[in-house]
Formats: structure tokens, C-alpha cells, sequence
């Protein structure tokens, strides 16, 4: 079983020197980057070095590699976890043990945060882009905002930053209802597609949950008039400030005339007058999801055209539709992309851009229970957008094997077979993916497990190939 956030913890005044186990993921590096910059000794353990590790080094953390409880110091005050840890992980009994103060990476956001003006970023989807297009569009604005988002910011380098001014910017954890523990001023919902159902159990609960941390908020609730879970959401709310923002005609921020041939184009309507813009980045979804962050903008007092031309500065974030390199004319990209309908938006948003190559996407299906939930429909998406796809096996994350529940379960459910080939071996997976590539085709790897890892071995496939 995995660790669960307890919200009846209590959360000391002064955590003082602080273990992060798991540290290395982009939002735990990211909660530890504030802790070390509010200057608090900050050490940690993770199963391997990455890149977010080696920068939490030079800024002073202390880092070891593999989970251990020698690693769990004596002069540590705070434990801080993450649900994607199992209870019997080492570090964390040992801390339970001594008595210390264990504390989900939510409470420990939420300490950070305490007394500051919060914007939080809730949904399925989107919100790791929408907080980068809040946090850009307030830099751009000279708000200098505090931030902690999913994914990387292409122009900064970096998933968290402390800044001068009043705001706080979080992407909030709808996953294992964490993002309730946050005292939130301004809400942002993307959209509240079903997921997480092994958590919630249902979508009546999945749905609650949005209900009431939208009525949290302080100040005001953005949400989506498009997404049908939304609408759902929205109409059992008792919120007195509700902004809507999306394509449908009475929304408050009003998307229309989108264009996808690259750069995705688009005009908003708020308040009698059109804004447009343009985006470094391609997708229909993206033109939306700038229309929420304009949208939470605006409801903080910013200046409509500026805050949209703040919004179009944004150069995407880490693990969105990302090249990695080109080979004999073959683009590798690598997506976070783990339900069907990011699977969908990440594909349309490739077919715009490819020109006339083909889309060949590497499938990794995230844990077994939504693979199980979710694979008639994963099927259809991938064999709806990509030309050809290479499902592998699946990612368990905090879960258990089922048995019968594999990558198979998915390529099984194709209408055409012949377009689609589940490979386990992740070598074999890469060669046969270099096999079937042409020049101008695009590569994707899409899953928010490890598939990321996959994309040097597909690489020097093509290398080998047709380099």
C-alpha cells in the first residue's frame, strides 16, 4: 500500500532540517528548491540521479541515491513523502518510529505557503501547462510570483522559483485529494475529466472533490464551460465569483477563431472587446488552456491585452510534446500525455505540425488500473491520431500487478492490428520503432511513467538505421 496523505497531521511551526524521500520528481525537487531557498537544510534520498538532483546539489542539498535508513539523519526534524512511496519504504518507518513529523508534499507546499495570496491550478488535464502560462504571463507583467509546477519551464530551467511579490502559483494535486489541503485564493480547473477512480472510487466523488475546492477558493473560481465534468461541477457550486472561460457562447472569456497550422492562433472575447494572439506552441487545447490562464489574470486586475501578450511569451514545459533530436529527418518527441484525452490532445497537436510525415507514437500505459479502465479507449485515440503506434508494457507507479493487465490489453483493442505492435523489451521496442520510421515522420513517446528513458535507445536506433 502505497502513502496516503493525512490531513490531521499537524504541521510544525518551524520544520527546520528537512529529508525529502523521493526527491528527485519534478514537484517534490521543486518544493525542495523553496525549502533551500528559504534557507532551510534540506537532505534526501531517490532510487536514481537525475538532472532536478544534480541541481538540488549545487544549490546545497545533501542527495543519496537508493532508499536507505541510514540515509534518514540524526539531526533531521521533518520527514517529507510523496505518495508514489510504498509504506514499508525504509526511510519513512524509520522517521515514524523516531516520532518525526511526516509529512505529505502537499502539507509541506502548504507550510511554505502559509499567508500568501495562492493561485491554485486543478484539473485532469492541462494544469501543468496552464500554471507555466500563469507564471509566465505574471513575470511578463513584473508580479514576480512565487511558483511550483509540474514540469520544468522551458525559459527558466527550472519547476519552482521563489519571487518578490504577493502571489503564490501551485499546480494542486487532484490525484489523492491533497490539493483540499491548501488555502487557496484564486482556483483554476481546467477541466474534471474522470480519473484517479482507484482513489475516489467514483465520479461522483472524483467530481465532489472539485466542488469543494472550488467553493474554497477566497476570492474567485475559474473553470471550464466546455468540459462536461466541469459543468457538472460548476452548477453545484454555491462560489459568489465564478469566471467560465472556453468555446461555448456564453462563457465569460470566450476562445474563438483558433488556428492549428503550427503555432496555434486564436482571439478571445472578454468584456465587449477582442484580444488575439499567438503561441510558441502548437494545439487547439493549448489556445484553450491560455484562455483560463487570461481568464485568472484578469480576475487578479491585470490589463487584458498585457496579460495575453504575457500569456503568448510561454515556451512550454518539460515532458510536453518536447523534442529530444533529429535523425535522418526522423523527430523524436516526448509527451507526459498518460489518459486518452491528453493522448488525443498531444497527437492532434503533432498532426498540425508534421507536415505530411507520419505520427508514431510509444505508448506507455500508466498503472493497471486505469489501463484496465481505460484501454478500448486508449486504442481508439491512438489508432484515431498516430499512423503507426508501439505499445509497451505498463508502468505500475504505486500499484500492484494485476494479472492479464499488460500493454496488450491495449494493442488487442485495435480495429487495424496491423498498425500497431506491443513490444515489452524496450530494445527490441526502439528498433522495430526505427525499422518502420521515414524521414519527416515524428516519434512520440507518451506516458508520465518512465518512457522518457526510452528516447536515447530510440535515438541510436535511428542512428543505426538510417543515420
Amino acid at each position: 500500500m502505497t502513502i496516503k496523505p493525512d490531513p490531521s497531521t499537524p504541521i510544525p511551526s518551524d520544520l527546520g532540517a528537512v529529508h525529502f524521500v523521493g526527491i528527485g520528481g519534478s514537484g517534490m525537487s521543486g518544493i525542495a528548491r523553496l525549502f533551500l531557498g528559504a534557507g532551510h537544510r534540506v537532505t534526501g534520498s531517490d532510487v536514481r540521479d537525475s538532472a532536478n538532483i544534480g541541481a538540488l546539489r549545487e544549490l546545497g542539498a545533501e542527495i543519496a541515491i537508493g532508499h536507505d535508513a541510514a540515509n534518514l539523519g540524526d539531526d533531521i526534524d521533518t520527514v517529507v513523502v510523496t505518495g508514489a512511496l510504498w509504506q514499508d519504504n525504509p526511510e519513512y518507518q524509520l522517521a515514524l518510529s523516531r516520532g518525526l513529523p511526516v509529512l505529505h508534499r502537499s502539507q509541506a507546499l502548504a507550510a511554505l505557503i502559509a499567508g500568501q495570496r495562492l493561485v491554485s491550478v486543478a484539473g485532469a488535464h492541462g494544469k501543468t501547462t496552464s500554471t507555466g502560462m500563469i507564471v509566465t504571463g505574471l513575470l511578463a507583467l513584473d508580479a514576480d510570483p512565487t511558483f511550483v509546477n509540474g514540469g520544468v519551464l522551458a525559459d527558466l530551467g527550472v519547476s519552482s522559483a521563489s519571487g518578490e511579490g504577493e502571489l503564490f502559483v501551485v499546480e494542486a494535486d487532484e490525484s489523492d485529494g491533497s490539493f483540499l489541503l491548501y488555502d487557496t485564493s484564486v482556483a483554476l480547473i481546467t477541466n474534471v475529466d474522470p480519473d484517479h477512480l482507484d482513489h475516489y472510487g467514483s465520479r461522483e466523488a472524483f467530481e465532489q472533490a472539485f466542488v469543494e475546492f472550488a467553493d474554497r477558493a477566497r476570492e474567485f473560481v475559474v473553470i471550464s464551460s466546455d468540459d462536461a465534468g466541469a459543468t457538472r461541477v460548476r452548477e453545484r457550486l454555491s462560489h459568489a465569483r465564478i469566471v467560465t472561460f472556453g468555446e461555448a457562447a456564453d462563457a465569460t472569456v470566450r476562445v474563438h477563431s483558433i488556428v492549428t497550422d503550427g503555432p496555434v492562433a486564436f482571439a478571445v472575447d472578454y468584456e465587449g472587446a477582442t484580444y488575439r494572439a499567438r503561441l510558441a506552441i502548437p494545439g487547439h487545447h493549448n489556445a484553450i488552456n491560455a484562455a483560463g490562464a487570461f481568464a485568472v489574470l484578469t480576475g487578479l486586475g491585470f490589463d487584458p491585452a498585457a496579460a495575453l501578450a504575457g500569456i503568448a511569451r510561454f515556451a512550454g514545459t518539460g515532458r510536453r510534446f518536447e523534442l529530444h533530436g533529429t535523425v535522418g529527418g526522423v523527430s523524436v518527441y516526448d509527451d507526459y500525455a498518460h489518459h486518452p484525452t491528453e493522448v488525443a490532445a498531444a497527437l492532434a497537436a503533432a498532426r498540425t505540425v508534421v507536415g505530411p510525415g507520419r505520427i508514431i507514437a510509444v505508448h506507455q500505459p500508466h498503472t493497471y488500473s486505469r489501463t484496465q479502465a481505460f484501454a478500448q479507449e486508449f486504442a481508439e485515440v491512438l489508432e484515431q491520431y498516430a499512423d503507426e503506434t508501439v505499445v509497451l508494457d505498463v508502468y505500475g507507479a504505486r500499484e500492484d500487478p494485476v494479472p492479464g493487465v499488460t500493454g496488450a490489453l491495449v494493442s488487442e483493442r485495435f480495429a487495424h492490428p496491423e498498425h500497431v505492435s506491443f513490444i515489452a523489451d524496450w530494445q527490441a521496442a526502439a528498433d522495430h520503432t526505427a525499422q518502420i520510421a521515414r524521414e519527416g515522420d515524428f516519434v512520440i513517446t507518451l506516458g508520465c511513467g518512465d518512457v522518457y528513458r526510452i528516447v536515447p535507445q530510440l535515438l541510436g536506433s535511428l542512428e543505426r538505421e538510417l543515420g
